[in-house]
Parts: structure tokens; C-alpha cells; sequence
């Protein structure tokens, strides 16, 4: 019954989606896949990730045009994680490009996994895995 299932993508609402489609294509290295207007609804779709959505997951911006304040990202919600090659380099070039990393690259508690923690624009916490 699961067979030929894949994890699609993940939502998340921004407040300014130019904002955020530079942070996550310029700082994290995503291509903008596809992006599209839905006037009716008064919203803006926008998908990105590393790779075709035909065999990657990505992620989907959700841009809705009458918000005008920053959304309440509660307590239900962890964050975000990506592979990546050289942690330690990654957080120097984005911490000089002015991106907040309130977790900085080392070993995770308890084990021995090097991680840290990026914030994006609006809140949302991104999980850095040395891969």
C-alpha cells in the first residue's frame, strides 16, 4: 500500500517571499523550481530545493498577499534539517553575510553528530548536519 510513495515537499508561510527566496537560493545554495500567483485566493506559491521535485524534496513558500505581520511560529514546530559537506565553513560564509546562527557547528549532546542551527528570515529554524 506504500510502495512508490516519496515525501513531496514541506510548507511554510513567509511574510516577504523575495526575502526568502533569496535567503534560502543565495545563502543555502537552493534554485527557485517554480513559482506561481493564485489572484483568486490572494496567494503565492513558491517551490525550491536542491534537485528536480521529480526525485528530491522540497521546500514550498506560501506567500499569502494580505498578511502584513510576521506569523506565530508556536511550539509544535522543530525545524528544517540538510546535509551538508563542510559545516564549519558554511556558518563562517553565512554568519559574515549576516545570517543569524544561534547554534553554532559541534558535536550534538549526548553524541557525535556535528550540527548547528540557522534562523531565515522569518523564524524558522534550519538543522546544518555534517554529512
Amino acid at each position: 500500500m506504500t510502495d512508490g510513495n516519496r515525501f513531496l515537499h514541506t510548507m511554510i508561510r513567509v511574510l516577504d517571499l523575495e526575502k526568502s527566496i533569496d535567503f534560502y537560493c543565495r545563502h543555502l545554495g537552493m534554485s527557485l523550481l517554480r513559482k506561481s500567483d493564485y489572484p483568486e485566493g490572494r496567494f503565492t506559491l513558491a517551490f525550491l530545493g536542491y534537485g528536480d521535485e521529480s526525485d528530491h524534496t522540497v521546500i514550498e513558500l506560501t506567500h499569502n498577499w494580505d498578511q502584513t505581520e510576521p506569523y506565530e511560529l508556536g511550539n509544535a514546530f522543530g525545524h528544517l534539517a540538510i546535509g551538508v559537506k563542510d559545516i564549519y565553513k558554511l556558518c563562517e560564509v553565512l554568519e559574515g553575510n549576516g545570517v543569524e546562527i544561534p547554534r553554532k557547528p559541534g558535536p550534538m549532546k549526548h553524541g557525535k553528530t556535528v550540527i548547528a542551527f540557522v534562523r531565515d528570515p522569518d523564524g524558522y529554524m534550519i538543522e546544518f548536519i555534517a554529512r
